[in-house]
């Protein structure tokens, strides 16, 4: 079973996401800042994250996605950034982090879903 943690500072897209992917057979985490985000995904190790990347605190998405992909002991999740930050500056600066991918807020769950689909298809 893929694990998944969901990293968005407002609880009612957590659960929206969480709504979203509950269908399929995921093991779902949540947390709710950056902070909170890098200690679980020390312990819970997930398969994927999917990060909001305006968060309060002083760890932002942006950092955490970073902070990820440099930890050279842990096996890096895929990183699917969420923003209602749309520029093509925005989506630069995501996937210079190292995310995946980078979706715009609002979505669809069928486009989550699919992006989802994508990363884990095999090449």
């Amino acid at each position: 079973m893929k694990k998944i943690l969901i990293v968005d500072d407002h609880a009612d897209i957590r659960r929206l996401i969480r709504m979203t992917l509950e269908f399929e057979d995921y093991a779902i985490e949540e947390a709710g800042d950056g902070e909170s985000a890098l200690r679980m995904a020390q312990t819970l190790k997930p398969d994927l994250v999917l990060l909001d990347v305006m968060m309060p605190g002083t760890v932002n998405g942006l950092e955490v996605c970073r902070r990820l992909r440099a930890d050279v002991t842990a096996t890096a999740p895929r990183v699917i950034m969420l923003s209602a930050r749309g520029q093509a500056s925005d989506r630069e600066a995501g996937l210079q982090a190292g995310a995946d991918t980078y979706l715009v807020k609002p979505f669809s769950p069928l486009q989550l879903i699919n992006c989802i689909a994508q990363l884990w298809a095999p090449a």
